[in-house]
C-alpha cells in the first residue's frame, strides 16, 4: 500500500484542528468544527475548501478539439474559449471512467479536471485516446493546488481578496462553468465560477507553491463574511442536496448515463467517441433518483429501498439528514417500475421501513 497523500495546505488544516480521512489516497480535511455548522455557513455565507487532491491535465495541439470529441462523450470543440463544460469519460463498454470538466484555455489548449480517485485511469486513457491525434496530454496535478469558495457572498469575498490582481473578466461579468485570468503574487491564477455545492462560487487553480498564501488570503478577506474552512463531510452533504452525482457512489463502471440520468452529456450525433458503439443498458436496469423520508432517520449507502410488498426494488447511493432541508434525503438506484416522480417506497434502515417518495432531483436549489 502507498504512503497517504497530503496537499500543500496540511499544516493549514493541522492548525486549524482539521480532523483528516482517506480519500482517493489522500489524507484530506473531513471537518474542522462541526458538519452542520460548516454545510450552514455554505448555504448562507460562504466555506473555503481544499481540493488539491483533483487532477490536472493538460490537453494543446492543432486538434485537442478533435482529440477530446473522440475521448470525451460531449462534443467539446464546441466549447468556446473562455468557457467550461462538464463531460464524461467513458469505457469502450459504456460505462464512466469518471466525470470531468473541461476548461478551454484556447483555440488549442485544454485543461481537464478529474477525480482524485481516478487519476491513473483518466490519464492513461487519454494518452491511449490520442493516438493518431497532433495533441498533447500532460498530468499536470503536482504543479497546482486546486481552492473552492462557495456560498451567495464568494464573489464579494474573492474579488476583495488582497494579491489577486489582474482580473481578466470584470467581476459583474462572469458566468456560471465560464473562468477568467487572474494573477496572485505575481503568478497566473484560473479563476474558474465553478463549484460542487449547489452555491455560487469558485475554484482558483493555483501553482502549488503559492497555494498556503492563497488560503490565509481568502481566510483574511472572508472573516467579516463569515467564511469558514469547511471539509468533506460538508461538501458530501451540500452536493447530495444539489443533486450532484459522486463517483464510486452514483457513477461508476458498471453505471451508464442514461442510467445516471445523464443521458443529455452524450452527444451520440458525433461521428465517433469512446462508448458510442455501447449497447444500450437493458429495459430493466436501475435507474438514479431522488427519496425523500419522514422522520430524521436517513438511509446510507447501501441500504435496501423496498416497495409496499417488502420486495426489494434497489440500493441506496448516498444518503443523508438534509441539514437545510431538515429531512432526509437519498439518492438510490432502483428499478425503472419504481422510479416514477411521487411513487411511494421504503428505505430498509437496520430493519426499520422509513416511508419515502420518489422527488425530481435536486433536492435543493439556490435563489439566484
Amino acid at each position: 500500500m502507498s504512503d497517504p497523500r497530503y496537499t500543500p495546505l496540511r499544516e493549514r488544516h493541522e492548525a486549524l484542528g482539521a480532523s483528516f480521512t482517506d480519500f482517493g489516497g489522500w489524507q484530506m480535511p473531513v471537518r474542522y468544527t462541526s458538519d452542520l455548522a460548516e454545510h450552514h455557513a455554505v448555504r448562507r455565507a460562504a466555506g473555503l475548501f481544499d481540493i488539491s487532491h483533483m487532477a490536472e491535465f493538460t490537453v494543446r495541439g492543432a486538434e485537442a478539439d478533435a482529440l477530446l470529441d473522440y475521448a470525451l462523450a460531449g462534443r467539446l470543440s464546441a466549447l468556446a474559449a473562455g468557457k467550461a463544460k462538464y463531460s464524461l469519460l467513458l469505457a469502450e463498454t459504456g460505462g464512466i471512467v469518471d466525470d470531468v470538466i473541461v476548461y478551454r484555455l484556447g483555440d488549442d489548449d485544454f485543461l481537464v479536471i478529474s477525480n482524485a480517485g481516478n487519476r491513473d485511469a483518466v490519464r492513461d486513457a487519454l494518452l491511449v485516446r490520442a493516438a493518431g491525434f497532433d495533441a498533447e496530454v500532460v498530468d499536470v496535478s503536482d504543479d497546482y493546488a486546486l481552492l473552492a469558495v462557495q456560498g451567495p457572498l464568494a464573489e464579494a469575498i474573492v474579488s476583495a481578496t488582497a494579491g489577486i490582481d489582474d482580473v481578466s473578466v470584470p467581476w459583474a461579468e462572469q458566468r456560471y462553468y465560464a473562468w477568467a485570468r487572474a494573477s496572485f503574487a505575481g503568478e497566473s491564477v484560473l479563476l474558474a465560477r465553478t463549484g460542487y455545492t449547489g452555491e455560487d462560487g469558485f475554484e482558483l487553480l493555483v501553482p502549488a507553491a503559492h497555494a498556503v498564501a492563497l488560503w490565509d488570503a481568502l481566510l483574511d478577506a472572508g472573516a467579516e463574511h463569515g467564511l469558514v474552512p469547511a471539509g468533506l463531510a460538508a461538501r458530501d452533504t451540500l452536493r447530495l442536496e444539489a443533486g450532484m452525482p459522486l463517483y464510486g457512489h452514483e457513477l461508476g463502471l458498471a453505471t451508464t448515463p442514461a442510467q445516471a440520468g445523464l443521458g443529455r452529456v452524450v452527444v451520440t450525433a458525433k461521428e465517433s467517441f469512446v462508448g458510442k458503439d455501447a449497447p444500450d443498458a437493458a429495459s430493466d436496469a436501475p435507474v438514479l433518483i431522488g427519496l425523500v423520508a419522514e422522520g430524521r432517520r436517513a438511509g446510507r449507502a447501501g441500504y435496501p429501498v423496498v416497495d409496499a410488498d417488502g420486495s426489494v426494488v434497489g440500493e441506496i447511493t448516498s444518503g443523508a439528514l438534509s441539514p437545510t432541508l431538515g429531512h432526509p434525503i437519498a439518492m438510490a438506484y432502483v428499478s425503472p417500475s419504481a422510479a416514477a416522480v411521487g411513487t411511494d417506497l421504503f428505505l430498509d434502515v437496520r430493519g426499520t421501513r422509513i416511508p419515502a417518495v420518489v422527488t425530481a432531483l435536486p433536492f435543493y436549489r439556490r435563489t439566484k
